[in-house]
């Protein structure tokens, strides 16, 4: 009588990080360019898929939030906040010059947001995108940023306020280029 081959319970390593990095590379690659812009958006998922990699065996199996943890950290370890703010601000502005070009295409409020947003500290910033961009729940987004979950709550209630009177408080005047403030986000 042949003896039937049992299911493998465990994937290869190999095939497990295969599956996880076309799962959510896309994800990842989003929250980078959200927080260091394009230009370094690559290197920041190359490196967080490293640290996946290297500890494949301790990544839960939600993995997202773990990976946007990793991407988080790789952010702030690898690029200093002036650097970051500087590329931020540049994508920011590019995108409110293209939003100002799909005007006519009915996306007018795209380039006010998107001067609101680039108007708020960056933990303001991460805050609504995590949830609005990256559709994290807020348990989810507060183990990325390392709070509770009551915290994470407090703190997005008020980036949405800010973002709110940052929306009524902008006059986009059409005809000029959008200047974008570079604040300093003090803790």
């Amino acid at each position: 009588m042949a003896k039937e081959k049992e299911p493998v319970t465990h994937a290869e390593p190999s095939e497990r990080f295969t599956a996880l990095y076309h799962a959510h590379h896309r994800q990842v690659y989003g929250y980078a360019v959200s927080r260091a812009g394009r230009k370094l958006a690559d290197d920041v998922v190359g490196d967080t898929f490293l640290v996946a990699w290297r500890r494949l065996d301790t990544v839960p199996a939600a993995p997202l939030p773990w990976l946007l943890g990793v991407a988080r950290n790789v952010i702030r370890e690898r690029f200093r906040d002036d650097i970051r703010q500087a590329s931020l601000a540049a994508e920011l502005r590019v995108w409110v010059v293209e939003a100002d070009a799909d005007v006519a295409d009915g996306v007018a409020e795209r380039a006010a947001m998107l001067v609101a947003l680039g108007c708020l500290g960056e933990d303001d910033r991460e805050a609504l995108t995590l949830t609005a961009w990256q559709g994290l729940s807020a348990k989810d987004a507060a183990r990325v940023v390392g709070c509770s979950t009551a915290t994470f709550f407090v703190r997005l209630h008020r980036a949405r306020k800010r973002l709110e009177q940052a929306m009524s408080d902008a006059t986009v005047d059409r005809r000029r280029p959008v200047r974008i403030p570079n604040q300093e986000y003090t803790r």
